[in-house]
């Protein structure tokens, strides 16, 4: 095996996707995963799953912070898994420390979408505690503004606007194999 394809191989360890809360994380985790033949692991559902509480109660109350703190300890622990496509939370990348860990863990692919899509996919939800008082398009493009440099720094970035997330799933694999990743499935 040529040492580009170890390097390659021993750091697929896992697929990692960050993006901002409606950009498709969780869909495209899920099927990514059965694709694969990896595991699905939500970030946030751990928290949730550790805590005994929702997000939305983390953040009234205790805050924001410590739910980032929370969020820290929970990209560590997931970091040392293997064969694990990992959905993070929108603001995981924010945290130096997250953003390490996470392109140690394996491949990170951002997935994006356009301020209209995401306000139309998130219109329903009810459990984003950081749009709870402003759904507005102006605060999402704010958001996606300050976390911008965050987000930048994954190895591959999609845009999901339009896209079905089988087609996101497949730009992926794509990318994965022509890196020379390879994969039990």
């Amino acid at each position: 095996m040529a040492t580009s394809n170890i390097s390659a191989l021993s750091k697929m360890r896992n697929i990692v996707l960050t993006g901002f809360m409606g950009t498709g994380k969780s869909s495209v985790g899920k099927l990514l995963a059965q694709r694969l033949g990896f595991r699905y692991c939500d970030l946030d559902a751990r928290i949730v799953e550790e805590e005994g509480i929702s997000i939305n109660e983390i953040f009234s109350r205790h805050g924001e912070s410590h739910f980032r703190a929370l969020e820290t300890s929970a990209v560590r622990r997931l970091a040392q898994e293997q064969q694990c496509v990992v959905s993070t939370g929108g603001g995981a990348v924010i945290a130096p420390e997250n953003r390490r860990l996470l392109m140690e863990a394996g491949v990170v692919v951002n997935l994006t979408a356009s301020v209209e899509e995401i306000c139309r996919r998130l219109r329903e939800e009810t459990d984003r505690p950081l749009l709870r008082d402003n759904r507005s398009e102006e605060h999402i493009e704010r958001m996606l503004a300050e976390r911008e440099p965050y987000y930048a720094h994954a190895e591959l970035r999609i845009d999901t606007t339009g896209k079905s997330v089988e087609d996101v799933v497949a730009e992926i694999i794509v990318y994965l194999k022509e890196r020379g990743f390879a994969w039990k499935p």
